[in-house]
């Protein structure tokens, strides 16, 4: 099974806002860089879309290892999402999932990999997580 790196990003101005994503698949030597947004929307997300996005080009199951700076991506993955998928969509305090439908997109394509999420500090100079942060703050301002 391959082993490839996703680095993703979200950005909201505003917050709902204008926002964007910006995404960067590594294998090997390989890398593509990956960036887009929307006029209104939230950092949240925005955050779990470039991560939708970047699984989205995976042509066949890997190993992935994802690199985020959103706590509620990460966490949602390591520890809510099977939950909510019990719990029919609702969170322990019985409210509904926020993005529902991004999740359900979520665990459709992310099905043929083994996921393994790492929280990074954002804004504390890991290279990677600072390129996808300039591609999703530069798509934000586009829709200014």
């Amino acid at each position: 099974m391959k082993k490839v790196e996703i680095y993703s990003d979200g950005s909201s101005l505003g917050n709902p806002g204008p926002g964007g994503w910006g995404t960067i698949l590594q294998y090997k030597d390989n890398i593509k860089q990956i960036s887009g947004g929307e006029k209104l929307t939230t950092n949240n997300r925005m955050e779990l879309q470039g991560v939708i996005e970047g699984l989205k080009l995976l042509k066949e199951p890997c190993e992935v290892h994802l690199y985020s700076d959103s706590k509620y991506v990460v966490q949602a993955i390591q520890q809510w999402l099977e939950n909510w998928k019990k719990n029919n969509w609702k969170t322990a305090n019985k409210k509904d999932v926020k993005n529902r439908e991004l999740w359900e997109e979520y665990d459709i394509i992310s099905k043929p990999h083994k996921i393994v999420a790492h929280w990074v500090k954002g804004h504390a100079g890991h290279t990677q997580n600072e390129m996808c942060d300039q591609l999703a703050k530069a798509q934000a301002n586009k829709f200014k």
